[in-house]
């Protein structure tokens, strides 16, 4: 075996391991949101995650990594390599295209799944169906088609994204505000005179679980996307992606103690998340010292966030929009400020940011890339969802929500004893 070949298998190897790690991030995901909604809800956040797996690969496998990938003359839309075939040359890789199709997926479920949160509670399981497959065989493929492919126009103007802080994190963010708005607030959340009513989370240990391994499978998230194992970047970026989470939780316990006079768990939690968001543009392009700063502003621009939906009285249980969109939104932008010329050069047109004499090119291309992919995101949410509530309701009806949709929705509680008993001829009938 030649050196080229002991090369391929190594990245072969790196990026199915770093795709393991980020489906892994799923289980994150559910455990994180089931730990935040209410006990009633937690079984419905499980089946929407498997709803996120199960469907998004089949519909990536089928439709939208063509989309995203294939061929284009025009830099908006890919052409060929449904179910991976047909000719896909064109991607310059050191390992097969099966595998980088499982590296892609595993990005694909991770979008979906940040809309999931937001709906959480009262969307409606066939309606999330349906947008699911409009999300990783649509919306998410034609963006990613715009910055990642090798025609894609944006990318050709040089925007930076490494791992997805606007194309993923961005798009999922803004993808959820739109449905949060669409689908309105819980029942009892706000009320009539303006009040915010607070949900407690049914288990913040569950929630935190599900943080710490979101925050273990970012490392693939962030270093996988070299795509390679012998990669001299991988270092540097793992190191970027640690402090910036550190930065933003640790903000956070400052920040929420300032605030609110005490700790914060569920903002302390986020706000981790929330500096894993920021740097995965930017993790292989910026110094640590700027990766702690784009945690830190993440981490409190977060709270703000929160806060801010609460007022236009949009309710988003988990806080997706504000750990997502709007630190999406900083980690993209932050690019174009502090991306150095010896980490950028070569990778991102040779472009650098503005504080490193890169000028204004490389921060209008940024900005301009996060504008499309944000109303990109919101608009076509709005508009795919409003056509699925023309042939069935997206929302739950009220009495499935007060009793929850685990029994209204699926027949089954999420926690039971052994004296528990369930009529299940009554249930089918209910149906």
């Amino acid at each position: 075996m030649d050196i080229i070949e002991l090369s391929k298998g190594l990245d072969t190897i790196w990026v199915v391991l770093t795709a393991a790690m980020i489906l892994l991030m799923e289980g994150g995901f559910a455990l994180l949101e089931a730990g935040f909604v209410r006990q009633k809800n937690a079984v419905s956040i499980i089946m929407k995650v498997f709803v996120d797996i199960a469907f998004g690969a089949l519909i990536f496998y089928f439709v939208g990594f063509a989309i995203m990938y294939g061929k284009d003359a025009g830099g908006f839309i890919g052409t060929n390599g449904f179910m991976l075939k047909g000719d896909l040359s064109h991607i310059a890789l050191t390992i097969t295209q099966e595998t980088y199709w499982l590296f892609q997926c595993a990005f694909v479920i991770a979008v979906i799944s940040i809309v999931s949160g937001a709906v959480a509670e009262r969307i409606h399981f066939r309606a999330y169906i349906l947008f699911t497959i409009a999300m990783t065989g649509l919306i998410y493929p034609l963006a990613g088609h715009w910055v990642w492919s090798a025609d894609g126009w944006l990318g050709k103007l040089g925007m930076i994204d490494f791992a997805g802080s606007a194309v993923i994190h961005g798009l999922g963010g803004f993808a959820a505000l739109a449905a949060a708005m669409f689908i309105g607030p819980r029942i009892g959340k706000f009320g009539a005179d303006g009040k915010v009513n607070i949900v407690p989370p049914s288990n913040l240990p569950l929630a935190s679980v599900g943080a710490f391994i979101l925050w273990f499978g970012w490392f693939g998230f962030n270093a996988g996307s070299t795509l390679s194992a012998t990669h001299t970047g991988i270092g540097h970026i793992a190191v970027t992606t640690m402090l910036s989470a550190a930065a933003g939780g640790a903000t956070c316990i400052l920040f929420t103690m300032f605030r609110y006079k005490k700790a914060d768990p569920p903002m302390v939690i986020n706000g981790s998340l929330a500096g894993l968001v920021g740097i995965t543009a930017g993790c292989a392009f910026v110094s640590d010292g700027a990766a702690i700063l784009i945690g830190a502003v993440s981490g409190i621009a977060m709270v703000l966030a929160t806060e801010a939906l609460e007022g236009k009285r949009i309710d988003d249980p988990v806080g997706a929009f504000a750990v997502h969109g709007v630190s999406g939104s900083i980690g993209t932008i932050a690019v174009g400020l502090f991306a150095k010329p010896e980490l950028s050069a070569g990778v991102g047109k040779g472009y650098y940011g503005l504080f490193y004499g890169g000028g204004w090119n490389l921060l209008g291309v940024q900005a301009l890339g996060l504008l499309t992919v944000a109303v990109w995101g919101f608009f076509v949410t709005l508009a795919v969802l409003w056509l699925i509530r023309r042939v069935m309701p997206v929302r739950v009806s009220k009495d499935e929500e007060l009793v929850g949709l685990d029994v209204g929705i699926h027949g089954v509680p999420a926690y039971s004893s052994d004296t528990d008993f369930i009529d299940m001829e009554s249930m089918k009938r209910s149906k």
